[in-house]
């Protein structure tokens, strides 16, 4: 059986897993499959829901490739929890010079690791691959958003990292729960630590969009909490890159229903009425806006009606928790 010292691993490749064993297993397919040399790289899956599901998973795949390769180790993850705190758990135990990050729900192309190590040269210390989210002509308002990630200036779906920029850094930000934060925050600390970053389009990960539930919309408001201190890390780079200004639209629509409501107690029925109305209107205009170009089915209008009326008083509540949370000015 051939054998794999540290010496030849050219790149470890970290896979964080939240126990979605079909996502995590499709994902493994590929990476098995990449036309890298499979004695220069390693797999390391590491396990955010520790479960023996995940960990006979891998196993089972470790047992079928061990003749061949590459090396796929199990890390558990006890916690903190989130992709953040798997990423650094992934790298720190990495053997390689260079570190690659996908996701459990990622498909990495057969050429993915070949084409981001080829882009490494003297001066590049972050490589950027690229991801591509398939949608249908006329997606919904979640597959729309997802499908605009495809545009990230950084995603951890597909990068690599030389690893003394990993430690220089120390890591991901794992106050940050959720990738979208996540991902900006490092990019974001690269370009002010003037880290050499180089783009590789063709080292490709395709990454479908999964099923949600019904209103998935105003589960994932929540995440708004997140930009509080996004925004109070990097002020300029977010009014750059990310929102230039606050969504006052979502104020003013909160700001006429609570109008409403107060005319409603104080018994003024004709400013109540009025501020009703323009609540009306402006709360139209966000569904016609969110479901322009968007697919025109019954269950998705129903769904952009009900949660446009909800969507705004939920943003402006987790920006609002976000703004005290991390004790910054953020509307």
């Amino acid at each position: 059986m051939p054998t794999t010292d540290d010496t030849t691993i050219a790149v470890s490749v970290v896979v964080p897993a939240c126990g979605r064993m079909d996502l995590l297993d499709r994902c493994l397919d590929a990476l098995m499959r990449q036309q890298f040399d499979a004695h220069r790289y390693e797999i390391i899956v590491v396990d955010d829901e520790p479960n023996h599901n995940t960990l006979h998973l891998v196993a089972g795949w470790r047992t079928r490739t061990l003749e061949r390769g590459p090396r796929l180790s199990y890390v558990a993850n006890p916690g903190p929890v989130g992709p953040a705190s798997s990423r650094n758990r992934g790298w720190r135990a990495a053997r390689a010079p260079i570190v690659a990050f996908t996701t459990d729900d990622a498909v990495p192309e057969p050429d993915w690791l070949v084409e981001g190590m080829a882009a490494f040269g003297d001066e590049a210390e972050v490589v950027c691959g690229r991801i591509q989210t398939p949608v249908p002509a006329r997606p919904t308002e979640y597959q729309r958003s997802a499908h605009g990630h495809e545009a990230a200036d950084f995603t951890s779906a597909s990068c690599f990292f030389r690893k003394p920029v990993l430690v220089s850094l120390e890591g991901f930000d794992e106050r940050f729960s959720v990738p979208r934060g996540s991902d900006a925050d490092m990019y974001f600390r690269l370009l002010e630590h003037g880290v050499p970053i180089v783009r590789a389009p063709r080292a490709l990960v395709v990454h479908p969009v999964r099923p949600v539930p019904w209103g998935a919309s105003l589960l994932q408001i929540r995440h708004a909490v997140f930009d509080a201190l996004l925004y109070k890390k990097h002020p300029a780079l977010y009014r750059q890159k990310v929102e230039a200004r606050p969504r006052w639209d979502h104020y003013v629509i909160v700001g006429v229903l609570l109008l409403a409501l107060a005319g409603l107690l104080a018994g003024l029925p004709v400013l109540a009425g009025l501020a009703f109305a323009v609540w009306i209107l402006l709360t139209g205009r966000l569904c016609a806006h969110r479901l322009r170009g968007a697919a025109h089915t019954p269950a998705h209008v129903a769904e952009m009606i009900l949660t446009s009326a909800l969507l705004p008083p939920l943003a402006v509540f987790w920006r609002l928790a976000g703004a005290v949370r991390y004790r910054v000015r953020f509307a």
